[in-house]
C-alpha cells in the first residue's frame, strides 16, 4: 500500500514523456500544415475597383475588394488612411467580396491589406496603395474665442465656412468638432444657425479647467460633394468663478468669487421703458473709454431721452450696448432708484474695481427687473438661460430636434438703449 503513491507518480511521469515526444515528432515532420506556411502573393486572386498608382479615386464611390476565380476566398480586409482612420466595411459570408460601408475621405492616401486562403487553406496576402481625389469644396470651422483665460460661462463657438442645412450633414459636423476639458465635464453643441454652433457644458466650466476644441473634418464627407477641410484648433484656460448678481429691485450688485461674496455695491439699472434685461449674461469684453450717444441706438438727438456722454470702465455684456460702467452723474440714485437707459451704472471707484476684477466669460446676472429675458443668441451669450434639456435639443445628434431636421433659425438681436 505504501508503494501506490510512488507507482502513480512514476506512471504519470511516463505519460508526460510520451506526450512531449509526440509533440517533438510532429514539429519535425516535413509535411507542415498549410496555415504554417509563409503567405503567398495573392495578386492574381484579388481584384479591386481602385487602381493603384493611376488616376485618383472618386471618394464618392465605395471601395470594393473581390476574390477572383473559384480557387480561394477573402478572409480579412483592412483599409486605413494616412491619418490613421480605419474605413468600415462588410465582408460577405462566402468571402467573395468586401465592400466599404462608410464614405472615403477626399484627398487622402489609403493602404488596403487583404488576407486570403486558397482551397487547401494556404494563406495569401495582397497590399494596395491608392489616393482619392481632393474635394472641390471644403468646409472648415473657425473656433472662438481667441486663445487665453476666460470665465466659467464662456461658450466655445464654431463658425463654419459654408452653410450646412441637412440634418445628416449637421450630425457629421458635430461628431467631427470635438471639445474636451480637463477635468472632464459633460457638454454639447447647439446649432445657432446654418453656419454657427455654440458649445457649453451642462454646468459652468470648472475653475482651472483646460479646454481644447479640435476638428476632425478634414477629408470627411459632409453632404453631397461637400467635404471637410483643415481647421485650426483652440485652447483656452478657465479662471476663477466670478459671478455678479444685480438685483434691480434692491438697486445693488453682489459679486462672488468661487462662491464667496467679495463685494456688494449700490447700482442703478434701467428706468421704466428702458428696463435692463433679466437673466444670465456673459462678459463680452472691457473698454476703458466709450463715447455713448443715443443716436447710435435710435434715440433722436435733442429729444428728452437723448444723451452724449464720455463713459469710463465699461464692461460689455450685450452687443447692442448694455454695459456695467461708471455713471458719476447718477451717484445720487445708485442704491435707491433705477434711472439708466438699460445699463448698470455705479460710482467711478466701484466701476474701476469691477472692471479690474472681471474678465470675458464671467457671469453677470440680473434679477427682479421689469425688462425682458436676455436673448439666447444674437445679442451676446445668453445660452445659460436655457435648461440643459432645451440646450441639447439644438444638437443634430438628438433625434427629433430642430437641428437634426435642419430647421434652425438664428435669433436676431434687438437694439436697446444704453447708459
Amino acid at each position: 500500500m505504501n508503494q501506490t503513491p510512488h507507482m502513480r507518480t512514476f506512471v504519470s511521469c511516463t505519460v508526460l514523456v510520451v506526450t512531449l515526444g509526440v509533440v517533438a515528432t510532429a514539429c519535425g515532420e516535413p509535411d507542415r500544415h498549410p496555415l504554417s506556411a509563409a503567405p503567398y502573393d495573392a495578386a492574381g486572386q484579388v481584384g479591386f475597383n481602385a487602381a493603384a498608382g493611376g488616376s485618383k479615386v472618386d471618394p464618392d464611390k465605395p471601395l470594393e475588394v473581390t476574390s477572383k476565380g473559384d480557387d480561394g476566398r477573402l478572409t480579412d480586409v483592412t483599409v486605413i488612411d494616412d491619418a490613421g482612420h480605419y474605413l468600415a466595411g462588410e465582408l460577405a459570408a462566402d468571402g467573395a467580396r468586401w465592400r466599404s460601408t462608410a464614405p472615403l475621405s477626399a484627398g487622402a492616401k489609403y493602404t488596403v491589406r487583404v488576407s486570403t486562403e486558397d482551397d487547401d487553406g494556404a494563406p495569401g496576402q495582397r497590399t494596395l496603395l491608392f489616393e482619392t481625389a481632393p474635394a472641390k469644396r471644403f468646409l472648415t470651422a473657425e473656433f472662438g474665442p481667441e486663445a487665453g483665460t476666460y470665465g466659467v460661462g464662456q461658450p466655445i463657438t464654431a463658425k463654419l465656412s459654408l452653410a450646412v442645412t441637412d440634418g445628416k450633414g449637421r450630425a457629421v459636423v458635430e461628431r467631427a468638432l470635438k471639445v474636451t476639458s480637463k477635468p472632464a465635464t459633460e457638454g454639447a453643441w447647439h446649432w445657432v444657425d446654418d453656419k454657427t454652433l455654440h458649445y457649453r457644458p451642462k454646468e459652468y466650466w470648472p475653475t482651472g479647467a483646460i479646454v481644447n476644441a479640435t476638428s476632425n473634418l478634414h477629408g470627411v464627407k459632409v453632404a453631397g460633394k461637400l467635404y471637410g477641410g483643415r481647421s485650426k484648433p483652440l485652447k483656452i484656460t478657465i479662471g476663477d468663478r466670478i459671478e455678479a448678481v444685480t438685483d434691480a429691485a434692491s438697486h445693488s450688485m453682489t459679486v462672488m468669487r468661487n462662491g464667496e461674496v467679495i463685494k456688494t455695491m449700490p447700482v442703478t439699472t434701467g428706468k421704466p421703458g428702458f428696463d435692463t434685461r433679466n437673466g444670465i449674461k456673459v462678459v463680452l469684453g472691457k473698454e476703458y473709454f466709450v463715447r455713448m450717444r443715443s443716436t447710435s441706438i435710435g434715440i433722436a438727438a435733442g429729444s428728452s431721452e437723448s444723451y452724449d456722454l464720455p463713459v469710463y470702465y465699461a464692461t460689455r455684456v450685450t452687443w447692442s450696448g448694455e454695459y456695467v460702467h461708471a455713471a458719476p452723474w447718477s451717484v445720487g440714485s445708485q442704491g435707491s432708484a433705477n434711472v439708466s437707459h438699460g445699463c448698470t451704472g455705479m460710482s467711478m471707484a466701484n466701476a474701476k474695481w469691477f472692471y479690474d476684477t472681471v474678465r470675458p466669460g464671467d457671469i453677470v446676472k440680473v434679477i427682479n427687473s421689469y425688462g425682458d429675458m436676455m436673448d439666447t443668441f444674437g445679442n451676446g451669450f445668453g445660452e445659460w438661460n436655457l435648461s440643459w434639456d432645451k440646450w441639447r435639443k439644438g444638437s443634430a445628434l438628438v433625434p427629433g430636434s430642430e437641428a437634426s431636421n435642419g430647421n434652425v433659425t438664428a435669433a436676431s438681436a434687438r437694439l436697446r438703449p444704453a447708459v
